[in-house]
């Protein structure tokens, strides 16, 4: 049976997976907090086999948290959930002893597979959260989570949309009073996202699927 005590400040979520997995002969819930304090209080009572955390929380965010719970009970493995996918915040997690990190727009399945792997002690990415930073951490113990669905962020919808419309990235800069190197890191990113093999390939998809972001 794998114990879990999920930290998450938004209550809807917590109540969507706890009823996802009420009826899971192999995935127990056994508490959730709304904050980084209650969690790291939680898991010295209740000992689960891991813990789920957001980042950003009140009182507490989750690297911090997550942190003192590895000095403290270095078997728990910890899988964040959260909506950030920068680089840095990976890096602070990962640093801080997580073994996971899947973001929450991925569904339901996705931190299905991430709480299997984890709690066995693999390490578990989502296929969507920068590649780039991840292929230095890449090991024989690292499993890369798959999907059919291809997720693009709402900044790489809206410069997908403007490569279909022909702008450079240079303009596309402009308009979005980002830098060039920036938009460049955002068709890099997409080109991989959607298995694609070069910058062509990308403006046509971005001709293709027009009228769909």
């Amino acid at each position: 049976m794998i114990t879990i005590i999920m930290a998450e400040d938004h209550q809807m979520l917590i109540d969507g997976v706890k009823s996802f997995f009420e009826y899971d002969d192999n995935i127990n819930i056994i508490g959730t907090v709304n904050n980084g304090e209650d969690l790291v209080k939680l898991v010295s009572l209740k000992k689960p086999k891991m813990v789920i955390t957001d980042i950003r929380m009140p009182r507490m965010d989750g690297i911090e948290a997550t942190s003192i719970i590895k000095k403290q009970f270095p078997n728990i493995n910890v899988l964040a959930m959260t909506m950030f996918d920068q680089p840095d915040a990976i890096k602070q997690m990962l640093d801080a002893g997580a073994t996971g990190y899947i973001l929450k727009n991925s569904g339901i399945k996705m931190l299905s597979k991430a709480i299997v792997a984890v709690s066995s002690g693999e390490t578990f990415f989502d296929p969507n959260v920068a590649f780039n930073f991840m292929n230095s951490y890449i090991d024989d113990n690292i499993t890369i989570g798959k999907t059919d669905k291809v997720v693009l962020s709402n900044r790489e919808k809206e410069i997908l949309h403007l490569i279909a419309n022909g702008k450079t990235s240079k303009e596309i800069a402009s308009d979005l009073f980002l830098a060039k190197t920036t938009i460049d890191t955002h068709r890099k990113n997409m080109i991989r996202k959607l298995n694609l093999s070069s910058g062509s390939e990308l403006v046509k998809y971005a001709i293709d699927k027009k009228y769909q972001f």
